[in-house]
């Protein structure tokens, strides 16, 4: 079978505030897929960027005195910093403020207008007299008709249920706290509800594919029935709508970033030569991947597949929806007008990138909240990353007294051990088991750091050289093929180790050394950090 044409969309953060580490958490799925399916030769485009438009730049941007272009400009670069920083290893990382992306998403709009699932309709919408505006449903505070707790009227933090038209009547205005008044308002809607059963019988045959937490929001949105959802808005930071007699309108900022990743994958095969459709349409051998938080799930396994379908152009739906719970802070939710937690930038001045990531994997957020502590974190990297695995790097590679590793034999027990390991651990990577595949990977670093000690390497160079060759070049092959394990997980180290042992790329196969190997210059690659 040729390679798979593979699509992973890590979701848009909102240019508007700082990444925490709970986003990174939800995202570093998207890279671990990205780098893993490059491993195994899929053709893969992997695409992002920054959500810049909306209610939260507009609100940023009058809270500082600044356009919402200049707040979204400087989040934008920080975000690209962070993403940098990780080795996040993204085709394109893009900003739905290019010129590029908003014609796409005007060409795309009018087409599932002209198609007929684009509508007008009169309605009465909340409108603050004080403010003299309109408001969407962002700007409304209400009490949740679910659990009751404050809540802006797009959706509820803490139960995630999207309020409807009538749930906002009554609410305050988020910017002055004024009463809201209901006032007609022209607006086009997009007819969702129109695709219920299409997404239904999506959703029924791919779920088993997802995250058990978008299985269930997804059911539970199609079990109360699609509700047709507004798609313009009265706000003059945005994009504009392509239909006759909405000049003072502009697009709703759900539809405009998740047609991101249909618009980013278009501007890079422009680019490179390649042609778009092999990863979005049917019949191209094709797996679409989306991996974001919890909070974002209907906008990928509903919003975006309705959008897609709209089209009618034989577009092939998300495969498979990636979803993150939350990570909290020292057992808190991260807040920086509370002083809770720390912005990506900040942890990345302090930790190695690569332990970050690994703990993100092995402590993160796959299947329920977890929690994130500077004391838990120093525990993981030494007592895991560095004690296992740098150790293990370490004492083979820069064993004392000895400048090269001799070719011999491999230990035929740990041959047969590498050769099975890629299989386990790429169906593991393939179900979203990213931290059972790491746990995985980890028994073999530990089988041979228990190796090493048994085999004794300290008294075999006294006693017996053949078997002292052999016990290190065993050592080698592991760490060979560790280089391509850990690949998703830890880059920065795996690099360093390839180029130790001169190896030209990583590759999801096992592999097996046929040399000497020098050991002069080699450093380690972690050092102990303090608590």
């Amino acid at each position: 079978m040729s390679n798979k044409n593979i699509l992973i969309g890590g979701a848009w953060p909102y240019a508007n505030s700082s990444l925490h580490l709970g986003h990174i958490a939800g995202l570093i799925s998207g890279d671990i897929l990205a780098r893993y399916h490059r491993l195994k030769g899929d053709n893969v485009m992997y695409v992002s960027g920054s959500d810049c438009h909306g209610t939260p730049i507009t609100e940023r941007a009058k809270k500082e005195g600044k356009s919402p272009r200049d707040i979204c400009s400087f989040y934008d670069n920080e975000f690209r910093q962070v993403f940098e920083k990780l080795q996040f290893s993204y085709d394109l990382f893009s900003k739905t403020d290019t010129e590029y992306h908003k014609e796409k998403v005007k060409e795309i709009f009018k087409k599932i207008y002209d198609n007929g699932y684009i509508y007008e309709k009169i309605e009465p919408q909340s409108f603050c007299e004080k403010c003299n505006k309109f408001l969407s449903d962002r700007e409304v505070l209400i009490t949740c008709p679910e659990c009751g707790e404050e809540s802006k009227g797009d959706q509820c933090d803490k139960c995630l249920h999207v309020p409807t038209a009538q749930e906002l009547i009554g609410g305050t205005c988020l910017e002055c706290g004024s009463k809201t008044v209901q006032k007609d308002n022209k607006i086009l809607y997009l007819a969702l509800s129109k695709f219920q059963k299409d997404i239904e019988k999506h959703t029924e045959t791919h779920k088993n594919l997802w995250r058990i937490n978008a299985r269930n929001e997804t059911e539970k949105y199609l079990k109360q029935g699609l509700i047709d959802r507004a798609v313009t808005r009265d706000l003059n930071w945005g994009i504009d709508i392509p239909i006759p007699g909405y000049d003072d309108k502009r697009m709703y900022v759900w539809i405009d970033a998740v047609l991101g990743y249909l618009t980013d994958t278009m501007k890079v095969c422009e680019e490179r030569g390649l042609d778009w459709q092999d990863f979005w349409k049917e019949g191209r051998n094709n797996k679409i991947y989306m991996c974001h938080a919890k909070d974002n799930i209907v906008f990928h396994s509903i919003i975006l597949n309705a959008l897609l379908l709209a089209l009618k152009e034989d577009f092939h739906l998300v495969d498979v929806i990636v979803s993150a719970e939350y990570l909290n802070y020292n057992e808190q939710k991260f807040s920086k007008s509370k002083k809770i937690g720390m912005t990506a930038l900040e942890a990345l001045e302090i930790y190695p990138v690569d332990s970050l990531r690994y703990h993100l994997v092995s402590n993160g957020p796959e299947k329920k909240d977890t929690n994130f502590s500077p004391e838990d974190f120093v525990n993981t990297h030494n007592g895991e990353v560095l004690n296992k695995f740098g150790n293990l790097v370490n004492r083979t590679l820069r064993f004392k007294g000895i400048t090269k590793i001799v070719k011999s034999e491999i230990d035929q027990n740990i041959k047969s051990k590498l050769e099975e390991i890629y299989d386990v651990v790429g169906d593991l990577i393939e179900r979203l088991e990213f931290r059972e595949a790491l746990q995985k990977i980890m028994e073999l670093v530990e089988m041979a750091n228990k190796y090493y000690d048994e085999r004794e390497p300290w008294k075999q160079i006294k006693e017996d050289e053949n078997e002292f060759n052999k016990t290190m070049f065993t050592c080698v092959n592991i760490i060979a093929n560790l280089s391509n394990l850990f690949e998703p997980i830890m880059p920065i180290s795996c690099s360093k180790i390839r180029e130790y042992l001169n190896l030209e790329k990583p590759e999801w196969k096992c592999i097996f050394i046929e040399n000497d190997i020098l050991t002069e210059g080699v450093e380690p690659l972690f050092e102990r950090l303090k608590n």
